[in-house]
């Protein structure tokens, strides 16, 4: 490891190098975005709030504008491999005033979202176990089995966690497919294929109709269908966290990337599309309006693949979003060590920025982390509450829905909205590096025209979300979390800010040092 000063002369041990490979990276990045938790939890959400049949146009979209961004972003990665990656792509971008903000709020984010699919795995694993065995176990009881489970995998070598991250992402991606293709063979649903109403661009910018299709629902918003679009991406970016444990970073990081935000662009937009072909247009609209969403893809698995086959997307759909908060726990956990290295306390860097000697993992900054998520799971659990309106209009409490609507749903509101807004600092840090810093030569096309519209999108994006903000929660909507997040990552966002100003004016050496942890051999590459 080297730095561009010397005010970390005592860094703690790196994470262990060469520790995995392409596959490796390509798998934990995938499964950070669970292809089966993204398309059934998240496309019921996009079609009955959003835009509709338009869903699948939805994830085009944003599989054009990833793409975009992911361009600008691997040209960077090619030259600085960092643990921090967004936290020092910027800092060598815009400086370190603007990398420590975004490192600040990237990290937030990333530590939100795993307590985002803990509520998920949790709702998911009490419906599985109630429907398959006809036992009723609290959901709470899964959210913190699942909690101190990850805490312990993430303990030990990453090798482990891609492993496992490995085998679940395969079974998501072999049900889903079979999913798809029955449809295909049984020559669609009720209304065919509807492609030009699901997946033609145009779609995904028209808002779902009140009364839609002759069914109950309420007017949705597209701004909805896009904000969960990009959702299920996120994680595809993680690529970069793992550089400095990659076995040829320069390579393997913008190959990883790219397979992951193209391959999983067009397959959300395949999957999604043949669902709501197998069920057709009303049975779509009322499946995901419903108080049972998941229903959209359920009813289809039984009734073209059949029982045996539900109980085990179900038991897939609850693994699948297991894997998926150990890869944003990996995630969240060397961000904060990526953090922890670099601040000027001896007692900081000698824990939360300390690798294992002998996994080479963030142990420490991945216990952190646990602590972290199980102390939101708590708090949403004892202090939050769900009301759906019965057949007569009456809000009645459905605490069932707790894990789902209000630490699925909306952490995944908040921390979607940060991560965004992290990309978007990135696209015009990698337009300032190239272009106004000229620290290397870049391709116009890659470095200026493609991270320009990309950030430009996913600003955009977010004004969205936030000109339909009351809208935006469903049944969370006048929840005090859903309330506060705006403040919550403006927060996260200044106090960065004020601490990176602090250190420019009372610990200039160490200020320089921003951003500045690199591999050795990928710092300033020719």
């Amino acid at each position: 490891m080297s730095t561009d000063s010397a005010a970390i002369s005592d860094a703690p041990q790196g994470l262990k190098k060469g520790a995995i490979g392409m596959v490796a990276v390509i798998f934990m990045a995938v499964a950070n975005a669970a292809p089966i938790t993204a398309m059934t939890g998240n496309t019921p959400i996009a079609v009955g709030f959003g835009n509709g049949l338009g869903a699948p146009a939805g994830f085009l979209f944003a599989t054009i504008i990833l793409t975009l961004f992911a361009l600008g972003y691997v040209a960077m990665a090619k030259h600085i491999t960092t643990t921090g990656a967004f936290y020092g792509f910027i800092s060598h971008g815009l400086g370190q005033v603007w990398g420590m903000a975004a490192g600040f709020l990237a990290t937030f984010a990333y530590v939100v979202f795993e307590g985002s699919l803990i509520g998920g795995c949790a709702y998911f694993a009490n419906d599985a176990v109630n429907t398959i065995v006809g036992v009723d176990i609290p959901w709470l009881v899964f959210a913190i089995g699942a909690t101190v489970a990850i805490a312990a995998l993430c303990h030990f070598h990453i090798s482990l966690t891609a492993a496992i991250l490995g085998v679940t992402l395969v079974s998501e991606v072999l049900i889903l497919v079979a999913l798809a293709l029955s449809v295909i063979v049984s020559g669609g649903g009720p209304d065919g294929f509807m492609l030009d109403k699901t997946v033609l661009l145009n779609r995904a910018f028209e808002s779902l109709p009140e009364g839609a299709f002759g069914t109950a629902a309420a007017a949705g918003s597209m701004a909805i269908g896009l904000f969960f679009a990009f959702w299920s991406w996120v994680g595809f970016e993680t690529t970069a966290v793992y550089g400095e444990e990659s076995r040829n970073p320069k390579k393997i990081i913008p190959r990883a990337t790219l397979i992951a935000v193209i391959g999983l662009g067009l397959f959300y937009t395949f999957i999604s599309a043949m669902v709501l072909a197998g069920n057709g247009a009303k049975a779509s609209v009322e499946a995901s309006i419903s108080a049972s969403p998941l229903d959209l893809f359920f009813g289809l698995v039984q009734s073209n693949l059949g029982t045996v086959l539900l109980d085990i997307y179900k038991a897939l759909l609850v693994i699948g979003s297991f894997a998926c908060a150990l890869a944003f726990h990996n995630a969240a956990s060397r961000y904060l060590f990526a953090l922890g290295r670099e601040i000027p306390s001896a007692a900081v860097q000698k824990t939360i920025g300390s690798a294992h000697p002998k996994h080479g993992s963030p142990y420490l900054a991945s216990a952190l982390q646990g602590v972290i998520t199980l102390v939101l799971v708590l708090l949403f659990a004892f202090f939050t509450a769900v009301q759906v309106p019965d057949a007569d209009g009456v809000p009645v409490d459905t605490p069932a829905l707790v894990p789902y609507t209000n630490i699925y749903g909306l952490l995944a509101l908040i921390g979607t909205a940060a991560i965004l807004l992290v990309q978007a600092i990135c696209s015009f840090a990698v337009i300032w590096y190239f272009w106004v810093r000229k620290v290397h030569s870049g391709n116009a096309i890659t470095t200026l025209i493609c991270p320009l519209i990309g950030g430009v999108a996913m600003l955009y994006v977010v004004w969205l979300l936030w000109d339909n903000r009351a809208f935006a929660a469903g049944y969370a909507a006048n929840s005090l979390v859903f309330k506060s997040a705006p403040y919550f990552i403006a927060g996260v966002f200044v106090l960065g800010l004020v601490y990176a100003l602090w250190l420019r004016y009372s610990r200039p050496e160490v200020y320089a040092a921003i951003g500045r942890t690199v591999m050795e051999d990928a710092h300033e590459r020719s």
